[in-house]
């Protein structure tokens, strides 16, 4: 019996949906790097079928994105080579230049190209400096071949509403920019919380698979994944017995505890604590001893359940993505990306 990942299409369009309403001005540029976070680009088609654009990170991604699409992509990471920009010529690519090198690859173009401006406002990963988004404006002014498409940045702490970074950054970008040439800014925690940052474009990530960017649960989202994993065996242990690795958890009284089949090789986060939920039967029951490769094992003293019964692991009404990350020390984006190929996917209604 194998660990399954069912991932919801009316969810897909509803989370969409919640992008559209938020942003009704802005259109759409749809994050669906790393196999879109981690729910297979072949199962996400209401976002690849409904959004205005579509972003990867990397070549390798725009071409498996190509198969399935004739939309426009955004490739983030932009080129660095004569091979790279034919190869984003020939997908179709709207390329991001956000390295100063880039600017003159791109100004040797031979066939017409697309290109998004990236400005570093203050995070300082990738993105232009104020003197080089100048030069950068100028070397494709006149370039009848390059068409800037837009000019975006990205903000460091959008998912803590009320850092001051959010506003120093937006105040910058203002002033290098204006209405002259479309902008984007936003991505989810802006979308959901700073209306000053809505541009032309819009760029959704996590919120579109329904996980808060804030690591709180959203009402407006619905969430896209659900982990399950099946009951593999049950027993009763006594008094001080301990189980799994390290004997991390003993027990204080006679216990009915689960084995289920899903481990850290098929995703689920090792540093989940003692005490982590599942969902067994439409119960949440705690996580006991430390997470392994292929099992883990919860109390079932307050329910029950029998062999083959179907766990929830994250994804329900009631155990959100969001719920396991904090009880995990991360993020609800690393548990979805995370999902290793050995879990089985489906595409659900």
């Amino acid at each position: 019996m194998q660990a399954t990942a069912s991932i919801s299409q009316s969810a897909l369009a509803h989370n969409l949906s919640a992008v559209r309403q938020s942003c009704s001005g802005s259109k759409i540029v749809s994050m669906v790097k790393a196999d879109a976070y981690g729910h297979h680009l072949t199962l996400v088609d209401p976002i690849i079928d409904e959004s205005d654009l579509l972003a990867v990170s990397e070549l390798s991604e725009a071409q498996k994105l190509r198969e399935k699409t004739d939309k426009p992509i955004l490739l983030l990471s932009g080129v660095y080579s004569q091979d790279e920009l034919q190869s984003a010529l020939a997908l179709d690519c709207h390329v991001v230049v956000h390295e100063k090198e880039q600017i003159n690859l791109i100004a040797q173009t031979k066939q017409r190209i697309g290109v998004w401006i990236k400005i570093d406002t203050g995070m300082h990963r990738l993105g232009l400096l104020a003197n080089e988004y100048h030069e950068c404006i100028e070397a494709f002014k006149n370039n009848t071949l390059v068409d800037v498409e837009c000019v975006m940045s990205h903000f460091a702490c959008a998912d803590e509403i009320d850092h001051p970074t959010n506003e120093s950054q937006l105040n910058e970008f203002n002033q290098l920019t204006d209405d002259s040439i479309k902008r984007s800014m936003a991505n989810s925690a802006a979308i959901l919380s700073n209306k000053n940052a809505l541009f032309d474009f819009v760029r959704p990530g996590i919120m579109l698979y329904g996980i808060s960017p804030f690591g709180t649960d959203e009402s407006n989202l619905k969430p896209v994944m659900k982990l399950s994993a099946p009951i593999l065996s049950i027993k009763t242990i006594q008094t001080g017995e301990s189980v799994g690795y390290g004997a991390t958890w003993t027990a204080n009284k006679k216990t009915n505890i689960a084995i289920i089949g899903i481990g850290y090789g098929d995703g689920y986060p090792r540093h989940a604590k003692n005490g982590t939920p599942v969902c067994i039967n439409g119960e949440l029951c705690p996580l006991i001893g430390r997470v392994s490769m292929d099992l883990i094992c919860v109390n079932i003293d307050s329910i029950t359940a029998k062999v083959g019964d179907v766990v929830t692991l994250w994804g329900n009404e009631k155990l959100s993505a969001e719920t396991v990350a904090t009880w995990s020390d991360t993020i609800g984006y690393e548990l979805v990306t995370g999902v290793s190929s050995r879990v089985s996917f489906n595409k659900v209604l």
